[in-house]
């Protein structure tokens, strides 16, 4: 595994997923995530920094235009959903990403309050994404697709 957190830049070479969930007011999910996923043969690009002051109007922007421009460069994309917060800018991304062609990994936490609105949505635009409700299931998912040479 290679490993790029914001803001480090990264060329868009090999096989890499966009870590997407919750970042504000929730656990650092990420670190148990990624930690599942050290042995997989990807590149993983973590938006969560390790200082991360949201009041900075320039961080903030940088923030904004690392996801973006990641989220068009990796190979694939996973989403979880932590209970702590409806995670508003994730499930805009999941609009974004739900309508391209990319894989889709989506974990949604059993208490997360909106679980029934991203099964219902995904199953409308994505019925092939079969939706998880564990961070093991997540990475176990996730591995399985990188095993294939074949993902792009």
């Amino acid at each position: 595994m290679k490993y790029i957190e914001c803001p480090q830049e990264y060329d868009g070479a090999g096989v890499s997923l966009f870590v997407a969930g919750g970042i504000s007011n929730c656990g650092d999910w990420q670190k148990e995530f990624i930690e599942e996923l050290k042995d997989a043969k990807l590149v993983i690009l973590n938006p969560r920094r390790k200082i991360f002051q949201i009041d900075n109007s320039d961080i903030e922007e940088e923030q904004i235009t690392w996801e973006y421009n990641n989220l068009g460069k990796a190979s694939a994309v996973s989403f979880w959903f932590p209970p702590e917060t409806l995670c508003p800018i994730t499930l805009y991304e999941l609009g974004k990403q739900s309508i391209s062609k990319k894989p889709l990994f989506i974990g949604i936490h059993p208490e997360y309050k909106r679980k029934t609105d991203v099964e219902i949505q995904t199953r409308l635009i994505r019925p092939e994404v079969k939706i998880v409700y564990s961070l093991n299931d997540l990475a176990n998912q996730v591995r399985e697709w990188a095993k294939d040479s074949k993902n792009i």
